[in-house]
This record gives structure tokens, sequence and C-alpha cells, in this order.
């Protein structure tokens, strides 16, 4: 298989594929109607993944939906040659880690990225791991733990060092199996979903400390390093800290007899007066499970939100997001259809553009952490 991070490749690749530029200029329908056509050409030679915070116009053309492991396993089982992932950077790494080798993984936007998963780079956490081992034996002392929101190298580290990879679905899990090998964790790229899943395990705040990237030890002492049960990666996702607690409030006030649902991303103060909380497709199965004539606040994504509010309208279900600001993930919205459309156009022409492809060496370790998690 051709790796198109190669320069020669590339060279080849930009000499050959069709151009980007003209798309730009195409409206929604006129894109519509070329990806219908494009994938109908490719058959089951192409797979196309939608995530959930997908914007619609791209998400009904998806032949899987769900949450990015989810998908990846999907694709993996697949006859396709070609994964299209209409999601973010790190799901298409994921896709191309646990995929066939002849397997082809894409990103329509390669500028569609993750915040969160960009506050943890691996010069960082290399760094704070020689900082921790200066404190103790981190490798004897010490799993780390990356939310599968992380870029490839982060999952080889923690695959190098005894560590995994969790899901928001399976954190608590995660945890316990780590905590069964050594005595602390060091949580990354999300402190809240660490916070939260820890508190529910029964770790007092006060034994959860934040490790800053920015500052020298992580701007903690000795003690509060040999103290602390679990290291929080100080990072976070921007789409689920715009929800507030007075929101929470504000909902309970005008529905005494509604629900509180939240994606454990969310803040530690609002989960706590959440009557739910948990991943994505926990949240859409409990609303969907849920009795009708029902209301609900939701903490997650808008696209997702306006999605579960248009299918139960019809059950009567009130759905609502949190925030009474807009927010969609930005990056996740790169992904359009004029992008999808000239992916699968040059697919057609026999062209791979935006491949993502991991190299050998990472993928191999990231494959250790993986497994252990699906092992789990």
């Amino acid at each position: 298989m051709q790796n198109a991070e190669n320069p020669e490749v590339q060279k080849i690749m930009a000499a050959t594929a069709i151009d980007l530029q003209p798309y730009a200029s195409l409206n929604d329908e006129d894109c519509d109607k070329r990806i219908v056509r494009a994938k109908q050409a490719l058959g089951d030679r192409v797979v196309i993944l939608g995530h959930h915070y997908q914007r619609d116009e791209i998400f009904k053309h998806a032949d899987f939906s769900g949450d990015s492991l989810k998908l990846s396993r999907q694709a993996a089982d697949s006859k396709a040659e070609y994964i299209v992932f209409c999601g973010v950077h790190f799901m298409a790494e994921v896709a191309d880690i646990i995929s066939r080798p002849e397997q082809v993984s894409i990103l329509p936007d390669l500028s569609a990225g993750c915040a969160m998963a960009d506050m943890a780079d691996l010069e960082q956490v290399q760094r704070a791991w020689r900082e921790l081992n200066s404190v103790l034996d981190a490798d004897e002392s010490i799993t780390p733990v990356t939310y599968i929101n992380s870029a490839a190298n982060l999952k080889a580290f923690c695959g190098e060092h005894g560590g995994i990879v969790c899901t928001s679905t399976n954190a608590q899990n995660i945890l316990d199996w780590s905590f069964e090998r050594r005595e602390k964790v060091l949580f990354f790229p999300d402190q809240h979903l660490g916070r939260n899943t820890g508190y529910k395990m029964g770790i007092p705040l006060e034994e959860m400390v934040v490790w800053d990237y920015d500052m020298p030890m992580g701007g903690l002492s000795k003690e509060q390093i040999k103290n602390a049960k679990m290291i929080l990666w100080k990072g976070f996702c921007s789409v689920h800290q715009m929800f507030k607690p007075e929101q929470v409030e504000n909902f309970r006030r005008e529905y005494p007899d509604g629900f509180v649902i939240s994606h454990p991303e969310a803040s530690f103060e609002v989960c706590q007066m959440s009557d739910f909380v948990g991943s994505t497709e926990y949240i859409i199965n409990t609303i969907s499970n849920a009795e009708p004539d029902t209301q609900w606040l939701v903490g997650t994504e808008l696209n997702l939100v306006n999605r579960l509010h248009q299918t139960l309208a019809s059950e009567n279900k009130t759905v609502q997001f949190m925030s009474p600001m807009l927010c969609m993930c930005s990056t996740m919205f790169r992904i359009d259809p004029q992008h999808l459309a000239w992916v699968l156009e040059n697919l057609v022409e026999g062209n791979v553009v935006n491949q993502i492809s991991v190299p050998v060496n990472v993928a191999n370790h990231a494959r250790v952490a993986l497994q252990r998690m699906l092992e789990i």
C-alpha cells in the first residue's frame, strides 16, 4: 500500500488528483447529487463513517454512525477498501490503526482536528513523565491512561509504558484495571472525564490533582504528586465547557419534572447536578428509551441534540440544548459536502487524497494500548 506521507507519492497524487478548488463554489444540493453518484459507482469498495456530532448534510450519507471507536471497528469488519471518516483527525488515525493493512483511511478535510486532543502532545507528556519520575518511579507507580480523543503517538506512549486507552463509556472499567496494576494514574487529555469518573469511583477530589503542562512539575509540589491518586492533564473540550450550573437551575425552574443528562466531558459541577451522565451513545439510548411527554436538558454537542429533538418530536419529548449560546464542534463542522464529494470523486478516478497513515512503529505501540482496552 502506498503511503500518502511519502514525498514522491505526494507529488504523483498532486499531479493526478482532481483539484479541490472548483468544489468550493458548488452548492450543497449539487454536492449531494455528486456524492450519491460517486457512492453508487464505488459500491462496497468504500464505507463512509459519520460521527454523531457531524452536520446533517454529511450524516445522511454515512453507512455507519456512532462514536469513534465503534465506527472504526465497523469499518474494519467491512469489505471496504476505502474508509472515509467524517469526523476528526484522531478518529481517522484509530481507523487506520485497527483496520486491515489493505484498507485506506481518509479524512475529507485535513484541518478537521480536535482542540482537546491538541492540548496534550507527545513532547509535553514525555516531559511530564520525566518530571514525575524525579519524584517517584513512574513506570512502577503510574499507569498512563489516554482518552481515545488523543493523537496516535500518545496512544503509543501508553502502549510502551504499560498503559491503556479509554472511552467515555468504559472509563471506569479502565481505571479499575489501571489501579489494579499501579498505585496512581496519569490521565490525559481531558481532566473532566477523569475527575467525573474518579469521583464516581469514590476517589476524593483532593486526591485528583491537575497537571498544568505549561508549568514546571505541572505546577504541583512533590507532596501533592505523592499524595495524588489521579494526576489529571489540564485539557478540556471547549463545547462541553459551555454548560454551566445556572443553565441547569433555569431548566429545573421551568420543568420541575424534567431530566438533565450530560456528557462526562462537562464540568464536575454540571455533572453533579445532572440526573444522568454518560457517553454519547448512552445519552441517545437514555432519551430514546424514556417515556413519551418527557422534558430533557442535554449537555453535549448541538448537532446531536438537534437530531434527537427532531427524531423524538413525534413522542412529544422536549429535547433542548443546555447552553443558550449555539455551540457546535467547529472542527467537526469542517467536514462539508464539498470535501466529501471531492474525496469520493477522486476515488472513482482512482486517486486517494487525504489519506491518514500512522507510522508503523507508532501504530504497533498504539495497537497494544487499544488491544488492552478491547480485552477489558
